[in-house]
């Protein structure tokens, strides 16, 4: 099974919950980078790894698939 093959196939309810959390996540790490305004750099920080932890489980619960028996 390629790649392209495993995102195309079904995705546990489980890790949509997963994903859509992931994505939440990095959309708001993003939006508090991208402020307009100054914020404190531990807040910057914070939002750095929100975003980086979003990204990679949005990617890693997109590619799991169910099982065929």
């Amino acid at each position: 099974m390629n790649i392209v093959e495993r995102y195309q196939k079904p995705t546990p309810k489980f890790f949509k919950v997963l994903r859509n959390i992931g994505v939440a996540l990095a959309t708001a790490g993003g939006a508090i980078i991208a402020a307009p305004i100054a914020l404190p750099a531990a807040l910057i920080t914070v939002a750095t790894y929100a975003t980086i932890a979003g990204t990679v489980v949005t990617a890693v619960s997109q590619a799991v698939v169910k099982d065929e028996d």
